[in-house]
Order: C-alpha cells, then structure tokens, then sequence
C-alpha cells in the first residue's frame, strides 16, 4: 500500500488493485507543482470527496472525465458533481459502505464542519460533511476529513478499529495538532497517523511537531512529503 499526499487535504491511495482519489485539488494547490498534476491522477480507479468546499472539490468533475475514475461521496454531493459531469459512482449515506473493486471497501462516518459550493455563483448546500474508513490489504484507514473534535470518534474508533489515521489537523478550520493527539491517543489505537490539512496557507500549522509529542508509545507520526508514497 503506498499513501502519496498530494497537498493540503488531497491523498492518492494505491491499495490492493486500486488508485483512490481523495479530495484531490490540483489547480491553486499551492503545495502540488502543476508539472506533477498528471502523476497525481496517473491510472485512478476511483474518487472519493468528504464535503463540498473548493480545495476539494474543484478539480473533481475534470478528473473524473480525463481518467474514467467515478466520484462517490454523500448523496447530495455526489449528485451535483455527476450532473456537473463527473463519471457516476456511488451518491451514499451515513452509515453506507460502498465497494471499490473486489478488494476495497469504504464506509462513510461522520465529520463535524460543514458542506456547500458555489453553483450559477449562489451558494449551496451540498450535504452532510463526512470522513471515509478505507479497508483493503488487512489495514484500514480512517480518513477524517475536514473536522473538529466529536463524539462520533468514539464508536469509529471501536468498531471500525483503524490502525492508520489520516488526520487533518492544521487548525483553524479543523483540528489543530494538539486536538489531533488528543483523539488519536483518546479515541482511536492508531499504529501509524499521517497529519493533513497543515503547511497549505499561514493561518494553518506548519509543524506536527505538537501531534508527535502528543501520541501514545507506540504511535507513529510520518508527516508527509508531497507526491512521497508512505509504504505501508
């Protein structure tokens, strides 16, 4: 399994026989030089967005056109980007698991922050805002998407059981890196947790420094390097 961190919020999962997009924002990424947009998308087989907000969802449609790879997400969602033109995945729910290919699966759980997009220049609501639990290779991955702290990381973290946590955790919009320690240490038995969402803009956190003293013994913080796989 190779995690590969595209900047800011943006992931490319390569897991069993897939390549999954998460949130993938190329154009204005500041973090994500345009002459590695096209190794960025390079084979993806699948898409997946968390909420509606521009930095993750604006590349989307044209992404999903020039590589084939369907978009799934929440309902609401997912049916404006697909009637935008994205290839047709899966429009879920709360509580849903959908699969990606024979071998992934991914279930949606919730987030605490909010949703809409900017369509004919009015604002709309776009639904829930959510995070993703990944499984595939015997590992399973919890996304969280943009987020504050929240109650739900209680039963994801005893159900679900990830043993990776992709977290954002810059603050001011999310969680910051202290808040980030907290719910990996109190809500979830992480064996590796890889910080998102930091380093993009100023009024985000530029260290992790915060999260690796804040862990558990035996938790991992690797901060990512963009388009560096983390083999896992």
């Amino acid at each position: 399994m190779n995690i590969i961190w595209l900047g800011h919020g943006s992931f490319r999962i390569e897991i069993e026989d897939q390549v999954v997009l998460v949130d993938p924002w190329l154009n204005g990424n500041p973090m994500l030089p345009e002459d590695q947009h096209a190794a960025a998308t390079k084979g993806a087989t699948h898409i997946l967005v968390t909420h509606g907000h521009f930095d993750h969802i604006a590349d989307v449609v044209e992404i999903s056109k020039s590589t084939g790879a369907p978009v799934s997400g929440m309902y609401e969602l997912a049916l404006h980007l697909h009637g935008e033109g994205a290839v047709e995945g899966n429009a879920f729910n709360m509580g849903g698991t959908i699969s990606i290919g024979d071998k992934v699966r991914a279930s949606m759980v919730p987030a605490s922050h909010s949703s809409a997009a900017e369509v004919d220049g009015v604002r709309r609501y776009m639904g829930n805002e959510s995070g993703f639990v990944l499984k595939g290779e015997g590992r399973t991955i919890y996304i969280s998407g943009d987020t504050g702290l929240m109650a739900d990381m209680t039963w994801i973290g005893d159900y679900h059981k990830p043993d990776i946590g992709i977290l954002s955790a810059g603050g001011h919009f999310t969680m910051d890196m202290d808040m980030a320690a907290y719910a990996a240490r109190t809500y979830f038995d992480f064996k590796v947790v890889i910080p998102c969402h930091y380093r993009t803009f100023d009024a985000l956190e530029q260290s992790a420094q915060a999260l690796v003293n804040g862990v558990l013994p035996g938790t991992s913080v690797i901060e990512p390097e963009v388009m560096q796989p983390i083999s896992l």
